[in-house]
């Protein structure tokens, strides 16, 4: 028996952007609205490509729902491929999880929901092809539930569906299990859901993350989607990916040591900016731009932070239509100093700056202000507050700002 079925995961429908909307809210309205399209560009998709059903490994929905209007959106997608036929098969991972929820709607007789209160198995008779998983009934499952997966059927193409880390660096560790256990089982191929990133962990058997459909944050570069998977008697014979995000997200590091000027420097963030921009085509751009490099325009760029980040905007505007500056990060630093003569040592305020950071009574005095500022933060700004408000480069900053400033006047 020959078919094709569409993989995919994670599209948190309904989340809110809280920390994009803290700095741009229209901006987080077209991610969120991005998220939807992605959604429906797949179901598209998998109707163009005459697949014979849908998996989606958890994450459907990002949490609680404020309204319904996001369900209902996804019913309405749902029902494209359940009038044409194809079932979906789906369960509840982290995010959407059974505790979560105080309502639900009723699916059409075409989309199978995973139970999850015990793994079970679901059956397309005409295909001999069986899908075995279990949902989430709360946030936090520390449980391995790829070992209690039922026994593969003799002589159907078995498919394990489950919403796990499998062991990946940097997520929660949710439903543990190891690619190990996964291969135990003996299925054909394991439809997984959690990583965002798009992973093929084994080819025998297959083990299979597709990345969710569309990039939430800075944390999310690149292209995004899911995958097409080719079964031809009984064995898998090819796993496509297709891409579905209508916006991207790129991080682009720009080397400020080989410039002299702010002018050269701005045409190399131009340059790197005008690449990612075509490999976007024509999709809303999210840039962080991050200098890097010794540099004796460091203290300059430090004590006038906001001038240089309108003139990156502009350099990052000129080369698309659809651009937005998400943040610019100035890693930069000053270049060695010659030794100092010992002479000039008492009037030298770079090396009296360089105590003062040194100085246990001011580091702590810093610190404890650092706490205040990060206890009063929104937790949509978590992550770049983490990134900006360590000690040491607070310290370091401010050493450059007040040098900076000295060279003005």
């Amino acid at each position: 028996m020959n078919f094709r079925f569409l993989h995919a995961a994670d599209l948190h429908l309904g989340s809110p952007f809280l920390g994009l909307a803290l700095k741009d809210e229209d901006v987080a309205a077209r991610f969120a609205k991005a998220s939807r399209s992605a959604f429906e560009d797949l179901v598209t998709k998998a109707l163009e490509e005459g697949v014979s059903f849908v998996v989606i490994a958890g994450d459907v929905f990002d949490g609680e729902w404020k309204d319904a209007s996001i369900a209902l959106f996804l019913n309405r997608q749902l029902a494209r491929l359940s009038n044409r036929g194809i079932p979906t098969f789906l369960l509840r991972g982290n995010h959407d999880a059974e505790s979560l929820f105080a309502k639900s709607l009723t699916w059409s007789d075409n989309v199978f929901e995973f139970s999850t209160r015990r793994p079970e198995t679901h059956r397309i008779k005409d295909l001999r092809v069986a899908l075995h998983g279990r949902g989430f009934p709360h946030r936090e499952v520390v449980e391995n539930y790829a070992v209690d997966y039922p026994e593969p059927l003799a002589g159907w193409f078995n498919i394990g569906v489950l919403h796990t880390a499998c062991g990946r660096a940097g997520h929660e560790n949710y439903a543990p299990c190891t690619a190990a256990d996964l291969t135990a089982r003996g299925y054909d191929y394991w439809a997984l859901g959690h990583v965002h990133a798009f992973e093929i962990v084994s080819r025998d058997p297959w083990i299979v993350y597709p990345g969710n459909l569309q990039g939430r944050s800075i944390r999310e570069c690149g292209e995004r989607g899911a995958v097409l998977v080719d079964v031809a008697d009984g064995v898998v014979a090819d796993v496509r990916r297709i891409v579905t995000d209508s916006a991207r997200w790129a991080e682009i590091f720009v080397d400020a040591a080989p410039h002299s000027d702010e002018t050269g420097l701005l045409r190399a963030v131009e340059a790197e900016v005008r690449a990612h921009a075509e490999a976007a085509e024509g999709r809303l751009l999210a840039v962080r731009v991050v200098l890097t490099g010794a540099t004796p325009l460091h203290a300059r760029f430090i004590a006038d932070r906001d001038r240089l980040r309108d003139e990156v905007e502009a350099a990052a505007q000129r080369c698309a239509d659809d651009i937005w500056l998400e943040r610019l990060r100035i890693d930069t630093v000053e270049p060695q100093r010659p030794p100092r003569d010992a002479a000039l040592a008492e009037i030298d305020l770079a090396a009296a700056l360089e105590e003062c950071e040194a100085d246990v009574a001011v580091r702590a005095r810093v610190a404890e202000l650092v706490r205040t500022v990060k206890d009063k933060l929104p937790g949509g700004m978590a992550e770049d507050a983490n990134a900006a408000l360590g000690l040491d480069s607070i310290l370091t900053e401010a050493r450059a700002l007040a040098l900076g400033r000295m060279g003005e006047a």
